[in-house]
């Protein structure tokens, strides 16, 4: 399998794809075509454990890894996993159901790529004979630059570097990033929001003055973000499984469609379930759900992109985006992969902050996409009228999904011609993530305190608080520093020196 970059350029192999991270004209590798699964494949992976169908899933794409030694990397990153599934699929009712992919050592869903991703980029560089020491800069919302850290800490000629927005994030994750354990990692505060620090993370990767300053300190760069497609492969894995549980429980039969609901961001994780459509997946709609920032439900609703607006900040931060990267590779596709236009309409968005695609396009895109919002009010009400009715607690990501989800199940049931089918809410973190806000959400009281906000929390639903939440609490805090977008560069120069 060869990757191509959606602004066009060479084509390059798994490996390189991985290694790089971006391609050299900006753009983001894709898969030069999407493989299929076929009905006997489905029905083999029926009988296999997660480790193994993420491997079989992997191999279409990565094929020049072996599969022995790709397996044997899965069952160790899952292996750090609670519990036997690090998916697991809660049934609900009215056909309603949750996958949970927060059991990881870092609570929330980037563990399912980057407990696997240091292999890939190891591998991949002893494939290429890469010898230099690999610089991994991170822009995070909140729990991308924990998960990263924490998969690459201490790695083997590895370096990793976060930036996070000063104001951006839960106190919890801040607290979980600035405490992190490793001789190889930093992590630095941006005062913006992440689209300020995402912006300075790609400006550092398309510098030539930067990319010669790491060429003469024999440095490769690369990126754990879901820009990388080493990053976003793991993640088409878990709507397979989530869909073969459906089957093998005898919720539905093989072949029946399942929409998902995706609280969405930077547009990675439901980028991964419209690839897994693409290779077979029988797949209703994608529902995209979103915040108060709302940029890609009227990119969905109009065809219109427009950053240039009001930035909120949420009680769901890993949300609180206004340029969502991973769009680039939807708006390729659909574009009938045109790399020239691809990369014009991304020329638009740097410039002017907007960019529009056409009526066709747009067509196309509303007959898989579905797109809505809520609001912090509506997100609180879904929490508690949630927890009231199943006794179960979800932190504010997945309380914005759910309130999509039900609201566009309400929709579906006024219209006795319209087309249903079961739906999977993607529930992204734990509740003790946001321990503060989801306490005010079952509760309407304010703590100021994470870890008595977890504490109340586990005292009102009895839910079990992870390990790496109880840690975190007596660990010291080894990173303090906080720059302008401006100064990120020079903090990476004085990492990299050291």
């Amino acid at each position: 399998m060869y990757f191509i970059s959606t602004r066009g350029g060479k084509r390059v192999t798994g490996a390189e794809a991985i290694v790089k991270g971006i391609a050299e004209d900006g753009g983001l590798y894709v898969p030069e075509s999407f493989p299929a699964v076929t009905a006997e494949e489905f029905e083999a992976m029926l009988g296999m454990d997660y480790p193994e169908r993420a491997t079989f899933i992997l191999r279409k794409y990565l094929d020049e890894y072996e599969e022995e030694g790709l397996l044997e990397a899965l069952r160790k990153a899952y292996g750090q996993f609670e519990g036997d599934d690090p998916a697991p699929l809660v049934r609900m009712d009215n056909g309603m159901y949750l996958l949970e992919l927060f059991h990881g050592p870092t609570c929330a869903f980037k563990d399912m790529a980057l407990t696997v991703l240091p292999y890939l980029l190891r591998k991949g560089c002893d494939m290429l004979g890469i010898k230099e020491e690999v610089l991994i800069l991170v822009a995070t919302s909140g729990d991308t630059g924990k998960a990263a850290l924490e998969g690459f800490r201490d790695a083997e000629g590895v370096k990793i570097m976060v930036f996070y927005p000063e104001e951006g994030v839960s106190k919890m994750q801040k607290l979980q990033m600035c405490t992190q354990d490793g001789e190889n990692v930093n992590v630095v505060a941006v005062r913006g929001n992440f689209d300020d620090c995402q912006s300075g993370v790609k400006k550092i990767f398309g510098s030539e003055r930067c990319v010669k300053a790491f060429k003469e300190k024999g440095v490769l760069l690369s990126s754990a973000n879901s820009i990388n497609f080493g990053r976003l492969a793991p993640q088409i894995c878990y709507y397979f499984s989530a869909y073969l549980d459906l089957v093998s429980s005898e919720q539905i039969k093989m072949g029946d469609k399942v929409n998902f609901c995706v609280p969405t961001g930077n547009f990675g994780n439901i980028l991964a379930a419209y690839y897994a459509k693409c290779m077979g997946l029988p797949i209703g709609t994608l529902l995209c759900a979103s915040n108060k920032n709302n940029v890609l439900t009227e990119f969905f609703k109009t065809g219109n992109y427009d950053a240039k607006r009001t930035f909120f900040r949420t009680m769901s931060p890993s949300m609180d985006i206004l340029v969502s990267s991973n769009l680039e590779r939807l708006v390729f596709e659909f574009s009938g992969r045109n790399a020239s236009l691809t990369a014009e309409r991304m020329a638009s968005l740097f410039a002017s902050g907007k960019y529009c695609v056409k009526s066709d396009e747009l067509k196309a895109l509303r007959q898989i996409f579905f797109a809505n919002y809520t609001g912090e009010d509506d997100t609180v009400d879904c929490i508690y009228e949630f927890f009231m009715e199943y006794g179960y607690p979800m932190d504010t990501h997945t309380g914005v999904a759910m309130s999509v989800a039900q609201r566009y199940v309400e929709k579906l049931e006024a219209d006795p011609m319209s087309e249903k089918h079961p739906m999977v809410v993607v529930s992204t973190a734990s509740p003790y993530k946001f321990p503060q806000d989801v306490l005010y959400a079952l509760t309407g009281n304010d703590v100021k305190d994470s870890f008595k906000g977890v504490k109340r929390i586990h005292l009102l639903t009895a839910m079990k608080v992870p390990d790496p939440i109880k840690a975190v609490r007596y660990k010291p805090i080894r990173f303090k520093t906080a720059v302008s977008a401006e100064k990120m560069f020079d903090e990476v120069l004085k990492f990299i020196e050291n």
